[in-house]
């Protein structure tokens, strides 16, 4: 029976403990590997430069160089070496950002050992992994968003999906940046969208643009109370 090859490991992860335990943890199963750590995105770059891996466990929040930019850099520079996020973090705006950024797993800190070995495996494997908990929450808000997201009156008028997501963003009185930030683009791309907007809409301004919005039931205003 052949021998599984061992998958190689590192550990991106501001807080030493933390980095000490995962690395106790891992060393239980045989077919994992941790050849490195690091404090923050940088190290990571520079440790990948000088050894290989086939999976980064990535924390989110870390000096220097966070977790999505690095996951970016990752992805693009080493394309063969793939980013779990591992994170206390459970909300699901991180987990699409982090997803958007090349990530192609999604674990909480509070992952037990057996889900940990498996999703690294899976991972390494070329498939995805979330964790369940998080799973549940991500299938939940995509529903919901489909369910209550009033698009056809905005596509009538002429506006594409993504138009659609700006202009509500817009209405909610979210800055360029913010929005690019939620959108996971472009600051760039957000101004040439409330261009086009501005164009197809034939509004002055963003108030002109809030009326039009209401008008064509693109966005709803809230019941009082």
């Amino acid at each position: 029976m052949k021998k599984p090859e061992v998958i190689k490991v590192i550990l991106a992860e501001d807080h030493m403990i933390l980095r000490q335990g995962l690395r106790l943890l891992l060393e239980q199963d045989p077919e994992i590997e941790v050849i490195g750590e690091a404090g923050n995105g940088e190290e990571l770059l520079d440790l990948l430069a000088q050894t290989p891996a086939d999976v980064v466990l990535m924390d989110i929040h870390m000096p220097v160089m966070d977790g999505f930019e690095a996951t970016e850099q990752v992805c693009e520079r080493y394309p063969q070496t793939k980013v779990i996020a591992l994170s206390m973090l459970d909300n699901v705006p991180y987990v699409q950002k982090m997803l958007a950024c090349g990530a192609t797993g999604y674990l909480l800190k509070t992952t037990g050992r057996e889900e940990l070995s498996a999703a690294i495996k899976l991972v390494a494997s070329g498939n995805s992994y979330i964790c369940s908990e998080l799973s549940i929450k991500v299938l939940t808000k995509e529903a919901n968003l489909k369910e209550v997201r009033p698009q056809e009156s905005g596509e009538k008028a002429g506006l594409s999906r993504r138009e659609i997501e700006v202009l509500t963003l817009i209405a909610e009185g979210f800055t360029n940046a913010e929005i690019a930030d939620k959108l996971f683009t472009s600051k760039r791309t957000i101004e040439t969208h409330r261009q086009n907007i501005l164009e197809k809409t034939q509004a002055k301004n963003s108030a002109n643009l809030i009326k039009y919005a209401i008008e064509h039931k693109i966005i709803a205003m809230d019941d009082p109370g």
